[in-house]
């Protein structure tokens, strides 16, 4: 959407200098993309031009994220910075590099961040993307346009169009300022002259070492399984062992504990989350998408995680393992392997390994010119690794309980917030009552426990999260009381 400066027929001439004068106020303020490089306003986000790692860029921020996009790769959203966090990998090979046909077939071509690619890959037909070599919707340069600075900071990438599959990207990618959420609505468009079919990815990858050097082994890639899938066990394990122990089943998710093997899972997810989460820092972010029952997807998959690793296969099994035939074929144990001392140890951060998780679009027929929009949004918080599922709240690690003692209702459990505001629970049945509990950020986690005063009747509690604009973001949990109310004698 372009953005026209409108002025009116007025001709008084004291009005055409007023604008001249505004004009040339602006004049230094413009950036490399045509818009005021740097703009706050009185609502908290700000837009601007800025040099990231050695590329031109374009920052987004509030109080709670920044986001350093560089048009010029690809139109990457390289980090994501949350309460001094920086959530994505980052190759530092490649860092201020900016790839070209004669460059990119010598050194690192993988720079990094969160970037959209076609699928089906392959090189079997024209149905195909052949990943590989120079290609402009990966590493072609990408135009940008601020399209506002408040209430939402939003920017817009235009990519080249691709001569091999007839495709052009264009992405928007934006914040408000009340709130860590991001969202994406990221563009498909035919360019070519006939009917063409394809898919949308969007891949962010996430870093596998910690800040000293050493790898982070306590990394998992969640998704909620489907019941009715299409894969045995659940998922399909395209590349990599297949019975590999960073797969594990649980609560009805599918969780990837990085272990250093390269890899990659296929996942015909049906509630369209994945999350993704460091139980080190204790740092979590959520995606999500809107999933289309009735449509085909690539291979099937909704969700793909790819481990880059260091190992291709999985270790020869300790003494102490499970012995192979007593493993399920597609759903081994929770447990991975713990890289010995010498891998863990003095280790500089690893350019090779990394963890992606992907979301596809379905399989859409476009016309000459027409567009199709996969659009997703990020949610980042703070928990810890005894992730068990997210709401449109936050995350859930210990569910909700409720319990009645002589003190009165007990509410505990622990969680992750997505906005900034107050955990509320309602009280039920009959007439619903609230009580305000406690306030929340999304930059701690949440260890509810707590003592309310409730009627004898209370039999079931919802615990909601009211933002601090009084918006309800709905619930973190709902449970029914233990023990249950006494049964009243309606004749009494």
């Amino acid at each position: 959407m372009m953005r026209s400066n409108f002025v009116g027929t007025n001709n008084v001439r004291w009005f055409s200098l007023l604008t001249l004068a505004a004009v040339l106020a602006i004049l230094p303020m413009l950036s490399w993309g045509g818009q005021p490089s740097s703009k706050t306003t009185a609502t908290g986000c700000t837009v601007k031009s800025t040099n990231y790692l050695g590329w031109k860029a374009e920052q987004l921020q509030n109080r709670w994220v920044t986001l350093e996009i560089v048009p010029q790769i690809g139109g990457r959203l390289m980090q994501v910075t949350f309460n001094g966090h920086d959530f994505l990998y980052i190759n530092s090979q490649a860092q201020g590099q900016v790839f070209t046909p004669e460059t990119t077939g010598r050194g690192p071509r993988n720079y990094g961040g969160d970037k959209i690619w076609p699928l089906p890959e392959g090189n079997q037909d024209e149905q195909h993307w052949l990943q590989g070599g120079f290609q402009p919707l990966d590493y072609g340069v990408y135009t940008l346009q601020v399209l506002s600075h408040g209430p939402t900071c939003a920017v817009r990438m235009t990519g080249p169009p691709s001569p091999d599959i007839g495709q052009r990207y264009i992405r928007e990618i934006s914040i408000g300022s009340d709130s860590p959420v991001i969202s994406f609505h990221n563009v498909m468009q035919n360019t070519s002259g006939f009917p063409q079919t394809w898919s949308e990815q969007t891949i962010s990858e996430y870093p596998t070492h910690n800040a000293d050097g050493t790898l982070n082994t306590k990394l998992w890639s969640v998704t909620e399984l489907n019941p009715q899938s299409a894969y045995p066990g659940g998922y399909h394990v395209e590349t990599g062992p297949q019975d590999n122990e960073a797969y594990s089943v649980s609560d009805g998710n599918l969780r990837v504990h990085w272990n250093n093997i390269s890899q990659e899972v296929w996942i015909d997810s049906p509630s369209g989350w994945l999350a993704g989460i460091d139980g080190s820092t204790g740092y979590t972010m959520v995606e999500r998408h809107h999933i289309d029952h009735t449509a085909e997807y690539p291979g099937k998959a909704t969700i793909i995680f790819y481990s880059a690793g260091a190992r291709r296969q999985r270790p020869p099994q300790t003494q102490t393992a499970t012995p192979p035939a007593t493993q399920p074929q597609l759903q081994p144990s929770a447990q991975a392997p713990t890289p010995p001392e010498s891998q863990r140890q003095n280790q500089p951060p690893s350019d090779g390994t990394f963890i992606e998780e992907e979301v596809n679009s379905p399989m859409v027929e476009l016309a000459p010119g027409e567009t199709y929009s996969l659009d997703t949004t990020w949610y980042p918080t703070r928990m810890g690794e005894d992730f068990k599922t997210t709401t449109w709240a936050g995350v859930v690690g210990t569910p909700l309980t409720a319990t009645r003692t002589s003190d009165g209702l007990v509410l505990s459990g622990n969680f992750g917030v997505f906005y900034a505001g107050t955990l509320v629970a309602h009280l039920y049945p009959g007439r619903e009552l609230t009580q305000t509990l406690t306030s929340v950020t999304p930059f701690e986690p949440v260890q509810l426990q707590t003592t309310i005063q409730a009627p004898p009747n209370i039999s079931r509690v919802s615990v909601h999260l009211v933002d601090a604009n009084g918006v309800d973001r709905g619930p973190l949990g709902e449970v029914l009381v233990n023990p249950p109310p006494p049964q009243q004698n309606r004749f009494q």
